[in-house]
């Protein structure tokens, strides 16, 4: 059994323990067979190298002929997001140490081109910790991650703006806090959890966003603005960071967030019972948002009772795990989670 479900017997009855066992068992044991099958899934550490180097090499690629005016900004802009899709899969295994976990240098290698390529998320290192402590204690009031994704929140213009700029969100939810004591406190936790990476990141777009602003309403306002050489050659190089990293990654983000904050339960989880931990989304209409985060919502409640495995194997155990889960109780799409903001029993899941 998988040892993130070691679970003390005051928590889960006897039946809920059994059932875990038996569903990572089942899956374990078709992963494995899966391994025995196609000789390649032993190479387990090449192919995450692999993945890595075709994605950053994909990525440097589509940056070179945008910037040389070969191809358009849209086109970029979306390739990235989806290569970026497959290296924040990559940030996920590493996390777990399911690449090169004894060649450290590697390791870490491929750690620093995860955060270089998604500036816009903490650094993996911490975020190991953070990630950790989701599976111990997920959907609970001290589950960190699921907080920062959204899980929890009610719909409405907060949830929206923390999904698309987690940033702002956090300034704003420390200027709003009570005291000043609090507001310093999160403000520094803010900035923090952002440095260094975030900070330019963040820092790129919103000198993006008040340029292009300014430029827009002064040719309404019928002024002809003319930039200084150096805030044109500034601007281009900001552009250019903007189609080739900045955007690429809030679309990629905005739909994992969302994909991820309403398949995990938060609120009335009960500790570390993987039954209640997640569900699967796996509807049609859902694709566009899948197709930025790795088909995330449909494989992801596997990795919470099955961590060994990659994500790609993820994927190949997919239609076999889903029929494990549904016998064991696992809901499919329950889109009632987000009138219920992700509550787990507040009323019964939508049919």
């Amino acid at each position: 059994m998988n040892a993130l479900h070691k679970t003390s017997p005051s928590l889960l009855s006897k039946t809920e323990q059994d059932s875990i066992n038996d569903v990572t068992q089942k899956i374990t044991q078709h992963s494995n067979e899966l391994r025995k099958k196609y000789r390649l899934l032993s190479y387990q550490n090449v192919i995450g190298a692999s993945v890595m180097t075709l994605s950053v090499t994909g990525m440097i690629i589509m940056g070179t002929l945008y910037i040389k005016g070969i191809i358009p900004a849209w086109l970029c802009i979306v390739t990235n997001a989806l290569l970026t899709s497959l290296i924040h899969e990559l940030e996920h295994d590493l996390i777990h140490r399911l690449y090169f976990r004894k060649q450290l240098f590697a390791h870490n290698l491929m750690m620093l081109l995860c955060w270089i390529t998604r500036p816009g998320m903490p650094s993996p290192w911490l975020r190991r910790e953070l990630h950790f402590h989701h599976h111990k204690e997920s959907g609970t009031d001290t589950d960190v991650e699921a907080w920062i994704t959204t899980s929890g929140s009610k719909w409405g213009a907060k949830r929206f703006l923390k999904l698309i700029d987690g940033f702002v969100f956090g300034i704003v939810n420390a200027l709003f806090a009570p005291t000043w004591r609090e507001k310093v406190r999160l403000t520094v936790k803010v900035l923090r959890l952002n440095a260094p990476m975030g900070l330019l990141y963040w820092g790129c777009w919103y000198v993006f966003l008040g340029y292009h602003l300014y430029t827009w309403t002064s040719s309404l306002m019928g002024f002809n603005y003319q930039p200084s050489p150096t805030t044109s050659m500034l601007m281009t190089v900001i552009n250019s960071a903007v189609v080739i990293i900045v955007a690429p990654n809030i679309i990629r983000q905005f739909c994992l967030f969302f994909i991820s904050s309403n398949i995990h339960y938060y609120g009335d989880v009960m500790p570390r019972n993987a039954l209640q931990q997640t569900q699967v989304m796996n509807h049609w209409w859902l694709w566009p948002f899948q197709l930025f985060c790795f088909n995330f919502g449909s494989t992801h409640c596997i990795h919470h009772f099955v961590v060994k495995d990659p994500f790609y194997l993820r994927q190949m155990t997919a239609p076999y795990a889903h029929k494990v889960l549904a016998e064991a109780g696992i809901r499919f799409n329950d889109f009632g989670t987000y009138k219920r903001s992700n509550r787990y029993t507040m009323t019964q899941p939508n049919t």
